[in-house]
């Protein structure tokens, strides 16, 4: 109840004519009125009622708006606008940041006014893929099944094994797919078919696998042309954006390594006559360090920004190039800081670093197979460790010379 203005009540008199003394008392207290819910007695207005779709124990996801009843039960109905929230994960994600565990609950959920007719498209529950293509199926309406490919992309997952026919048919059969829709189709991305067998999805389930385009994007023009791809559609791009959003995850996996490097370059670098000098160690543990930035630069992200223009099919082969182009700016730049026998432990040390880190990048590309990467890194690693090692000799050495 909240006070209003003071009542001025002339009904009931006493013989004298003073005012009953309830009516007295009246006069003095304020009349009271109920108030309304948004209105406090005190504080800020409270926050929103929680959601009906809340239980004890669980957690609503912010990409979930409500929830569309089936008769296999309630089906989480998903955002098609990724929010603040997963703009900063993506953020976190690109600068190797929990990269591991950015992934979403395995099973079904649905976009827009779905219906038993709605198409059922399969991805994976890596969080990034998730938020991109329900950006993509705007204005649509469609069945997402989720499988568990342990936070891994599609393509990564179809090759370890993770996108899989046994893990198609389970979440199938786990989300009782038969009894939501009335169709008896799936589709599947095209980058999925290394780990998926149609033939046996649809003898362990029921339902027919169409193979989806390659990027999200064209899921539209796919399903508004009868389930038909065009060339652009089936054809896997690597552009320079798509070699450029990498290179901050590539230079990621170096954080918790660069200490070590930086430490193991200074006290490489105070070894001398004298068996070791700080000063030395501070100003050519300073050059080790800028070679050491030079290296990664070259092989993290010139070799990424420039890969079509660089000779050679290997990647270590392309590190190299870039690692000796820039290991011999680099020395010019020093001028006479340095001397021969310095110089050229630097160079190879830039080599080698650049070699190692542009190899490392092949897993990131749609150029090798896992074979292939193999095969390279047998014969690569045996250089990449003779040149480290010849370098570190010479660089300690030019200190005795």
């Amino acid at each position: 109840m909240m006070p209003t203005e003071t009542q001025n009540n002339n009904g009931c008199r006493g013989p004298d004519g003073t005012a009953c003394a309830n009516e007295a008392l009246t006069e003095l207290l304020p009349i009271y009125r109920e108030a309304p819910l948004d209105e406090p007695c005190c504080g800020p207005p409270p926050g929103p009622a929680s959601s009906p779709f809340e239980k004890p124990g669980y957690r609503l996801c912010g990409f979930v708006e409500g929830f569309t009843s089936t008769p296999a039960g309630s089906v989480p109905r998903i955002k098609t606008r990724p929010g603040i929230a997963d703009l900063f994960g993506t953020i976190k994600v690109r600068l190797g940041i929990n990269r591991s565990q950015y992934k979403v609950a395995p099973g079904l959920y649905c976009i827009g006014d779905v219906t038993p007719m709605s198409p059922v498209l399969i991805t994976a529950n890596y969080k990034l893929t998730f938020d991109r293509l329900r950006k993509d199926l705007e204005g649509l309406q469609a069945w997402v099944l989720i499988l568990d490919t342990r936070g891994v992309n599609v393509w990564c997952a179809a090759g370890k094994k993770t996108f899989s026919t046994t893990e198609v048919i389970h979440r199938v059969k786990q989300t009782r797919l038969q009894e939501i829709v009335s169709h008896r189709r799936l589709i599947l991305p095209q980058l999925s078919a290394t780990g998926v067998s149609g033939k046996q999805v649809k003898k362990g389930c029921g339902f027919k696998v169409t193979w989806g385009p390659v990027r999200s994007m064209d899921i539209k023009p796919f399903l508004n042309s009868g389930l038909k791809a065009d060339k652009t559609a089936r054809r896997v791009t690597f552009t320079f954006p798509e070699r450029l959003v990498l290179v901050p995850v590539e230079l990621s996996f170096l954080r918790k390594y660069l200490l070590w490097i930086f430490l193991t370059g200074f006290v490489l670098s105070g070894i001398g006559p004298g068996i070791f000098s700080m000063g030395q160690a501070w100003s050519r543990g300073l050059i080790m360090i800028a070679a050491c930035a030079v290296g990664i630069f070259s092989g993290a992200v010139a070799v990424p920004v420039l890969l079509p223009w660089i000779p050679g099919r290997a990647f270590a082969v392309k590190g190299v190039i870039t690692g000796l182009l820039m290991g011999v700016g680099m020395v010019l730049t020093a001028g006479k800081a340095i001397g021969f026998g310095e110089a050229m432990a630097l160079i190879l040390f830039i080599i080698a670093g650049s070699s190692y880190l542009a190899m490392n990048f092949t897993g990131s590309t749609p150029y090798t197979s896992p074979s292939g990467v193999e095969k390279e890194m047998r014969k690569a690693i045996p250089f990449q460790v003779s040149a480290v090692i010849l370098s570190v000799v010479v660089w300690v050495g030019a200190m005795f010379v």
